[in-house]
């Protein structure tokens, strides 16, 4: 039975996240074997995110989520030019961060895949953002503009997800939080025969499944080849819901994923004012500030979600509601945001932190 044939009630988009979900819990612990054959483990070291842990754990546990990913696309989503195209990209974003979570890859062949993957999509499946409208104002892109807007759209968003995969279950809860907001505004205003309907219910219970195995404290972790295939899949849901008219405004997406582009956006700005190169990794995420605050792994991943939840119920509300409300909480929930920015050390190391720093 496929989904864009049939008739949509509960029960059956219930069956479609059930099924995504128990195939990935079943196919975790076998991808957790194969990481640890092929030597795909997280090593603690200095450099290492995950120095909370102090035992090796294996990466991979994106090529879980992607078989689900798989299997969902075989029973329940249609084929077509367009999906072909994201099958394509997601493969060599997969293919990619597999040989990285084996022997990390420079970062300049990781942008080429991602680049590349993103051409699959934007010329094969034809997939770009033509016009943006915010408030009556209607920006229109021609070739070749579209085309690469486009492209750094996947590509910003697919390594906004990339970089919070800092602690466990942060990356994949904040993923899950995104595919269930796009299939409950699908849901309320009857559009649930989309593309980025049904990937997104199947890519919910994908990740669903496997946040089982790595939410605080982890067993396995999403490594590049989860981060990114989430962060990829998101990026291109957001693009189907905006040409589908799911999300009737681009603002949305940005809505739902503040927290990961905001998140990105100050690490950019943070490098950029310490001199050094916005791809060098660092300790000094929003994640890093709550441990620092001595939150637990724990706690400071349900704050995340929390303040994720509630940005994505303002794009509900964008959806559903008066639009010029929903812009006005959100600037507040920004405001808020920004004040425990100043806060930490985001951006600025506090002096305090600093003469700690030399005591140390």
């Amino acid at each position: 039975m496929n989904l864009l044939t049939s008739k949509v009630n509960g029960h059956y988009l219930i069956t479609i996240v059930l099924v995504c979900f128990f195939c990935s819990l079943i196919l975790v612990p076998i991808v957790r074997l194969i990481a640890i054959h092929v030597g795909a483990i997280d090593i603690p070291n200095k450099r290492s995110d995950h120095t909370l842990h102090h035992r090796t754990i294996p990466r991979l546990g994106g090529l879980a989520i992607l078989l689900s990913f798989m299997l969902g696309y075989m029973l329940y989503a249609r084929e077509s030019l367009i999906m072909l195209s994201i099958l394509m990209g997601s493969f060599l974003i997969v293919l990619g961060g597999i040989i990285d979570d084996i022997n990390p890859l420079k970062a300049r062949y990781k942008l080429l895949i991602q680049v590349v993957s993103a051409l699959c999509v934007v010329f094969y499946g034809n997939l770009t953002i033509d016009e943006l409208s915010f408030f009556g104002i209607v920006w229109k892109f021609n070739e070749p503009f579209n085309y690469i807007i486009t492209i750094i759209f996947i590509i910003a968003i697919t390594n906004s997800i990339n970089l919070i995969d800092g602690i466990d279950g942060l990356a994949s809860g904040v993923s899950s939080i995104y595919f269930i907001t796009i299939a409950i505004i699908a849901y309320i205003l009857n559009l649930m025969s989309g593309l980025d309907v049904i990937l997104s219910l199947i890519m919910f219970g994908a990740t669903l499944g496997f946040l089982v195995y790595n939410f605080p404290p982890a067993s396995i972790f999403l490594g590049d080849t989860g981060s990114l295939f989430l962060g990829f899949i998101i990026s291109v849901v957001a693009l189907l819901g905006f040409k589908a008219t799911t999300l009737t405004s681009f603002v949305v997406p940005i809505l739902i994923l503040a927290i990961p582009i905001i998140d990105t956006s100050l690490a950019i700005l943070r490098r950029l004012i310490k001199g050094e190169n916005i791809g060098a990794p660092d300790k000094e995420h929003l994640h890093h500030q709550l441990l620092k605050l001595k939150f637990s792994q724990k706690t400071s991943v349900l704050i995340i979600y929390f303040i994720n939840i509630l940005f994505a119920l303002v794009s509900i509300f964008y959806i559903l509601g008066d639009s010029k409300i929903a812009i006005f909480i959100y600037i507040i929930l920004m405001l808020l945001f920004l004040y425990l920015v100043m806060r930490t050390d985001i951006l600025f190391v506090h002096k305090k932190d600093k003469k700690h720093e030399k005591s140390n």
